[in-house]
């Protein structure tokens, strides 16, 4: 059996401009789909059931939270929506199960991650049984659901191990990069606005239209993340430099490693490996927050956030549109 799940209350920043009545059914759609991840996860096995819901306890549920707001675009949440949001928050956390893995992770939201609570292998096990239920649910919805939520792991997949090795001889590393991201992180939370519009009564080019707004939407979430990594305080509870550390490519790594600028020298010498040292680190870490990459960055992602924001200029205006026309801009202003 599981525990029942406590129901996320959506941060203002995720709700920007919500009216108290679009608030209050937000709140009631995330609390049913909690209910339904917990039926969900619920398992007769004591350890399987444990495992299954030790990262679901935590988030912020994003993800569902923009499923329900594209419903709002049409007829509003029904069980299929409440559905269609389980499956693609179950796809999400199992990524992280996988991830954690990957990653050698010790936390995840605030608590110890499943591979250090268990270990990898329950972990990688745990994580595929949350597949199988997120394709389980999402199957129960039809065909075209199933196609969608079949082409979306493959683009996790597919994103994940392009994210592992370096940009082949000839790519541009900035596309290459933005690619992966599309895939890596963009790819769900397309699928999270499609399933909203398509399972609220949406008209197709609407649905096509959150689709395209749900993966600008995701990498943007990513790009302001990538600004996060170098200017966080750790008060956020974002260790500064985390990326820099593992040698990982960010945004803003990409556009100084770009840079013709002799003076540039020194700081793409230590990009150009992870950085463990200490000192290194907090050389780089200094030299990279007075670089002008720094505010390149910032500009890439506000202009992916207005691109976001103006495929919805065509579909009027309503309570919903107002919350997720302000809502790319407040996810890229996290790193400002």
């Amino acid at each position: 059996m599981s525990n029942p799940l406590p129901a996320p209350a959506p941060t203002a920043s995720m709700i920007p401009q919500a009216s108290p009545e679009l608030t209050d059914r937000l709140l009631a759609g995330l609390a049913a789909v909690n209910e339904r991840l917990t039926a969900v996860v619920a398992h007769e096995d004591e350890f399987i059931a444990g495992a299954s819901q030790h990262l679901l306890a935590g988030g912020k549920r994003f993800r569902p939270l923009l499923t329900l707001l594209s419903s709002e675009l049409g007829t509003g949440r029904n069980d299929d929506v409440v559905d269609a949001a389980v499956g693609v928050e179950l796809t999400h956390i199992a990524s992280l199960y996988h991830d954690d893995v990957m990653d050698a992770a010790e936390r995840r939201h605030g608590k110890a991650s499943v591979n250090a609570t268990y270990d990898n292998i329950t972990a990688i096990i745990v994580g595929d049984l949350l597949f199988g239920r997120a394709s389980e649910i999402v199957a129960g919805l039809g065909s075209e659901a199933a196609r969608i939520q079949a082409q979306t792991f493959v683009r996790l997949c597919a994103g994940q191990i392009r994210d592992d090795r370096q940009a082949p001889a000839g790519a541009d590393p900035l596309e290459h990069y933005l690619g992966v991201l599309a895939d890596k992180t963009g790819s769900l939370i397309a699928t999270a606005a499609r399933y909203g519009a398509m399972f609220g009564g949406c008209d197709p080019q609407t649905v096509e239209l959150m689709r395209q707004y749900g993966e600008l939407v995701g990498i943007v979430f990513q790009l302001s993340d990538d600004v996060l990594d170098v200017t966080s305080d750790g008060e956020s509870g974002k260790t500064p430099g985390t990326d820099l550390r593992e040698g990982v490519a960010t945004l803003p790594t990409l556009y100084a490693q770009a840079s013709t600028d002799p003076a540039d020298a020194r700081l793409q010498e230590l990009l150009s490996h992870p950085l463990t040292d200490d000192a290194e680190h907090a050389e780089a870490l200094a030299l990279l927050r007075a670089h002008p990459a720094l505010d390149q960055a910032r500009r890439h992602t506000e202009s992916v956030a207005a691109q976001a924001v103006s495929l919805l200029d065509g579909l009027g205006d309503s309570d919903a549109l107002r919350v997720l026309r302000a809502l790319p801009g407040q996810v890229a202003g996290r790193s400002v």
